[in-house]
């Protein structure tokens, strides 16, 4: 694992799981974890697709993880800008950005503020949709509703149902804590609460498969209505027996569409399929 140091100090914690890739090794993929997660949630999405040749790089956000923890802002500009940074360091240019919630929103924006750098683009339960005003206190509930200090790492898997939660959280004293500040993560989706970003969304250029879990949080409408506003250049999947965390509830699922929509619609209009 190494860091990159942003403008304003924050250190960034990114894998390049191939920092020396063959000619073979095409294709780069960056991969942004949602709130409260950490890079290690896409290990098996990472492995599938090392194992297809591709380079793929990994990053705790701002804020997450090994990340600087309390960074002097959460603002969406400054999350887009980790990540342009971290493709200028890697020279990953043309890259494909695959991000779930969060960071699904931060790869939107990316696309919608710097399109040069990016082929294509996969979101993972995210979109434009908005504003939410009681986002901020819906996540604070949802923080505050964690049983911390949690006993184990398996008190916090039993807790969140998957594995990948469990390597989030770091051994104090009293037990075991997630690798997050709650007033941080609240400060991550303010913006969320008063702004929509349709706009945005029209002004990307590349192709996009926007994917939504059938029992996850992203209303049907947004995720029809994202393939309405950019028809031509829009794939749309719903992974069944899935709900928020797609990545982690059907990997499998999920490789085979990411899979399919890199192979088949990265270089044509999306509108070609049926």
């Amino acid at each position: 694992m190494k860091t990159l140091t942003t403008p304003d100090g924050t250190r960034i914690a990114y894998r390049d799981h191939n920092p020396s890739p063959t000619p073979q090794a095409s294709d780069p993929v960056l991969l942004l974890h949602g709130l409260a997660g950490h890079m290690g949630e896409w290990d098996d999405l990472a492995r599938r697709l090392l194992d297809e040749g591709r380079r793929v790089v990994t990053y705790d956000a701002r804020g997450h993880g090994a990340s600087t923890r309390r960074p002097p802002t959460m603002s969406r500009a400054a999350c887009v800008a980790d990540a342009v940074a971290l493709i200028e360091e890697l020279s990953l240019a043309p890259v494909t950005l695959i991000g779930q919630s969060l960071g699904g929103h931060t790869a939107m924006l990316l696309a919608a503020a710097h399109p040069t750098p990016v082929k294509s683009l996969i979101l993972i339960e995210a979109g434009p949709g908005g504003p939410a005003p009681d986002l901020p206190s819906r996540i604070g509930a949802w923080l505050d509703s964690w049983p911390t200090p949690f006993r184990s790492p398996a008190a916090v898997r039993a807790f969140f149902g998957h594995e990948a939660w469990a390597a989030n959280v770091e051994e104090r004293e009293d037990g075991w804590y997630p690798r997050v500040d709650r007033d941080t993560m609240i400060a991550a989706v303010t913006e969320l609460a008063d702004h929509e970003y349709w706009d945005d969304w029209s002004r990307i250029t590349c192709p996009a498969l926007v994917i939504r879990g059938a029992d996850g949080t992203m209303p049907a409408r947004d995720h029809s209505d994202m393939r309405a506003r950019r028809p031509a250049r829009t794939v749309l999947e719903v992974i069944p027996a899935a709900a928020h965390d797609v990545h982690l509830d059907q990997p499998e699922r999920l490789h085979v569409a990411v899979r399919s929509f890199l192979t088949t619609d990265a270089h044509k209009d999306a509108s070609e399929r049926p």
